[in-house]
């Protein structure tokens, strides 16, 4: 696939549903095909593509009238597969020697996932290490994270908050605490703040009800058990926006649950993985939270998924938790604007060099990040 970019190279571009949750809607819109065709792309996408956003074959035809629709399987069989998140293995079979997958891959905590890709002779580019040069990542949604993760928390809290209630001018400040300071908190910050929804914010505001206080918690701190089993006391609501630089490690262990109020309610932003088959490679930063995803993301103490935890994990200390793995889905038509859109000069850099192999690590702004991205530079600690 070592093209010359003096003249136009008709790569093709594959676009399959994803087949994760019933919960999962998102596909990349008309917008982004229209984009990809304008420079030379062949755009192949999976029969019924977008249904679940409410996009029919009409809507990307008219936006690209090139493109066209096939089976599953062959979405998979083009030079570059484009699709959120990650296939299954049976999926990810289905690639051509040679062909290059873009999709969030995670690097760092996957390395079982690193090995089979590479198993298949295929390069990959993660969505999630397209970074700048000062390492701030280029397609991300990290405010829909925070935002739609801190919205959710407070509607489990408002659900089962204790007299006076919740909407009651006469309880007192809900009180956060964040694990982290990096780029997901700072959105959090901003969300808590606000409840995550400004409707709920002006409605509080003007009832009298007092707000909200949230204490900042830098990693280095959540070492020191006296200071953390203090601060959970008198938390009502605990995130986890850490990013940690050993992902088998937890942040909070669940003994230091028991300490806080029955009402408290535990929000995982970082999703990291349970991964403990043979070794702990990877938990969750607060131990013993359910990993959520679009279907389900609220979990009561009482839920079975605590009971089908991995047997490295305790979770014999629970409160009302929320994780899910996609945050971003819970709204997908704003979701994948966002992503389209910062997708767009990245895959016209891989098309304007007429393909991966022509990608120089010393080139300009996106070939560099490009470069980083891919599986083949990838150096597995």
């Amino acid at each position: 696939m070592n093209h010359s970019t003096t003249e136009r190279v008709h790569l093709s571009f594959g676009f399959p549903g994803m087949r994760h949750e019933a919960g999962e809607r998102r596909a990349f819109t008309p917008e982004l095909m229209a984009h990809l065709t304008k420079y030379g792309a062949r755009v192949v996408l999976e029969e019924n593509y977008g249904g679940g956003m409410g996009l029919d074959k009409a809507k990307y035809q008219a936006a690209a009238p090139e493109i066209t629709f096939t089976s599953h399987a062959d979405a998979y069989a083009q030079d570059y597969v484009v699709v959120l998140r990650c296939p299954a293995d049976e999926d990810l079979r289905l690639l051509k020697p040679g062909a290059c997958l873009i999709s969030m891959l995670h690097y760092p905590t996957r390395p079982q996932r690193v090995d089979f890709l590479r198993s298949l002779g295929i390069e990959a580019i993660s969505l999630d290490e397209l970074k700048d040069d000062s390492g701030r990542r280029l397609v991300e949604n990290l405010r829909a994270v925070a935002w739609n993760g801190t919205e959710v928390s407070f509607q489990a809290l408002q659900a089962h908050y204790p007299a006076p209630g919740f909407n009651s001018p006469l309880r007192a400040p809900i009180r956060i605490t964040l694990l982290g300071s990096g780029a997901v908190a700072i959105h959090v910050v901003q969300a808590a703040i606000r409840y995550a929804n400004p409707v709920v914010w002006n409605n509080m505001a003007e009832a009298g009800v007092p707000g909200v206080q949230v204490k900042v918690v830098d990693f280095d701190t959540t070492g020191h058990k006296d200071i953390m089993l203090d601060l959970l006391q008198q938390t009502d609501i605990l995130v986890d926006a850490t990013q940690r630089p050993n992902p088998s490690h937890v942040v909070v262990p669940n003994d230091w649950i028991s300490v806080m109020p029955a009402h408290a309610v535990l929000l995982d932003l970082s999703v990291d993985p349970y991964q403990c088959e043979k070794e702990i490679v990877s938990v969750k930063g607060i131990e013993g939270i359910p990993q959520g995803n679009l279907d389900q993301y609220i979990f009561s103490p009482e839920d079975p998924a605590y009971d089908n935890l991995p047997e490295c994990v305790s979770a014999k200390h629970r409160r009302f938790a929320v994780s899910c793995y996609s945050w971003p889905g819970i709204h997908p038509k704003e979701c994948m604007q966002v992503y389209g859109k910062q997708l767009r000069p990245l895959l016209r850099t891989l098309l304007e060099r007429g393909g991966y192999t022509n990608i120089r690590p010393q080139g300009r702004f996106f070939e560099r990040a490009l470069a980083r991205a891919k599986l083949s530079n990838w150096q597995t600690a």
